[in-house]
Parts: C-alpha cells; sequence; structure tokens
C-alpha cells in the first residue's frame, strides 16, 4: 500500500513539472514581482546573435497568476532597449495572443529589434499595467536573460565581418585615402611650382636672350660707323 502511494506521489509530481515547464517560457528570462504583477523578460528568440532580427519578449501575470492579454488602449507600457551609452527609440509592445483567431500566447508581449553589436542589454519599461505605474530596468546576464553573441560563433563556412570590424576597415580606408589625396595634392603642389619656376625660367632666358642680342647690335652699329 505504502509502495502504491508512492507511485502515486510520483506520477502526481512528474505531471506537475510538465505543466510547470509548458506555462513558464523554456528560456533564459528574468522573473521579477513589480506590485501585482509578475514580469517575466528576456529575448524572445534565443540564443541571440547580433545581426540578427529578434524582440524584446516580456510575459505578464496578474497575482492570480492569470496572464495578461489587456494593456488598454492604447497601450502606455513601452520599452526602450539599453546598449552601453546608447538608447533606442521608444518600442511599442504588441501583444502575441490575438482574440479573433485565438493564435498566439496569453500575456505575452513583444517589441521587435535588431541587436547589432555583442554584449550586454537593458530593457527599460515604463508605463503602467491597468493603472499601476511601471519604472523597471532588466539587464542580460548569467542569471537573468542571454547577452547578444557574435554571429561569428555559427557561421560557416565563411565569417563575416562584425559591425565594430566592417567600421574599423572604413576607417582604415578613409584614413588611406586622405592620405592618398594629401599626397596627390602635394604632387599637385609641386608640379605646379615646378612648371612655374620654367616658366620663369624660361622668360628670363628670353629677356637676357633680347638684351645680348640687343647688345650685339649696338656693337655692330657701332663699329661700322667708326
Amino acid at each position: 500500500m505504502l509502495r502504491s502511494s508512492t507511485r502515486v506521489a510520483a506520477a502526481v509530481a512528474a505531471v506537475s513539472a510538465v505543466l510547470l515547464a509548458i506555462a513558464t517560457p523554456a528560456f533564459a528570462h528574468e522573473v521579477r514581482k513589480v506590485g501585482a504583477y509578475q514580469l517575466t523578460v528576456g529575448w524572445q528568440h534565443e540564443p541571440v546573435y547580433a545581426g540578427t532580427q529578434n524582440a524584446v519578449q516580456i510575459f505578464i501575470h496578474d497575482a492570480n497568476g492569470q496572464p495578461v492579454d489587456d494593456l488598454g488602449n492604447p497601450v502606455t507600457l513601452k520599452v526602450q532597449v539599453i546598449f552601453g551609452s546608447k538608447t533606442s527609440e521608444v518600442l511599442d509592445l504588441e501583444p502575441s495572443f490575438d482574440a479573433d483567431t485565438g493564435l498566439g500566447t496569453h500575456g505575452e508581449w513583444d517589441a521587435a529589434i535588431t541587436p547589432t553589436e555583442p554584449g550586454n542589454y537593458t530593457f527599460h519599461l515604463t508605463g503602467s499595467i491597468r493603472g499601476q505605474t511601471i519604472d523597471q530596468k532588466f539587464t542580460s546576464g548569467d542569471e537573468t536573460f542571454n547577452p547578444v553573441d557574435a554571429p561569428a560563433t555559427i557561421e560557416f563556412p565563411t565569417k563575416t565581418p562584425s559591425a565594430q570590424e566592417q567600421a574599423a576597415a572604413i576607417t582604415r580606408l578613409q584614413a588611406t585615402t586622405a592620405d592618398a589625396a594629401s599626397d596627390a595634392s602635394s604632387a599637385k603642389d609641386s608640379a605646379s611650382t615646378a612648371t612655374t619656376l620654367a616658366i620663369v625660367g624660361i622668360v628670363v632666358a628670353v629677356v637676357l636672350g633680347g638684351v645680348a642680342i640687343g647688345l650685339a647690335v649696338s656693337g655692330r652699329k657701332g663699329r661700322t660707323s667708326a
């Protein structure tokens, strides 16, 4: 009898674990209780790669664990994405669940964005949920949600240069072009100077030649008169 009870308890625990896994996002997200609501925040697609379209993903549940599909009209809850000293425009959150078709996930809200650099990102939520003010920041990390990875880690056979590498290459090219333009300008100036000197030399030679001819003619006239 005791053995049967143990088996039943184990089966119930296994079923509960499966149901919990189904109800909970199956990837790295930060779960935080904010007032009367539970917010589960992270990337929509993980792992996350720079240059690949993704979205800020937020699951909202009330104090009873019920998903929140209605944030009012218009939706006042917004999100901004922060990377280092840079902050994105204010992004609108769109509901995943469509009441007309029944498709999507209850309580899920998404804001599309394409992260372009690898590293840690912060999601700044502001606005309100059913009258409750929200002002919270969620930052990627080991205990929250995934940082953005460089796509080179999964690229094959050719690895695409990262945005930083492309920017560095452009900077080097611009510097080389500027140097070449400067050298060309200097060469042009030198050529112009040389041309000017040559012209001056020719003029001087012509003048001196004229003077010499004049002197020679004058000398002849003098001898003839004598």
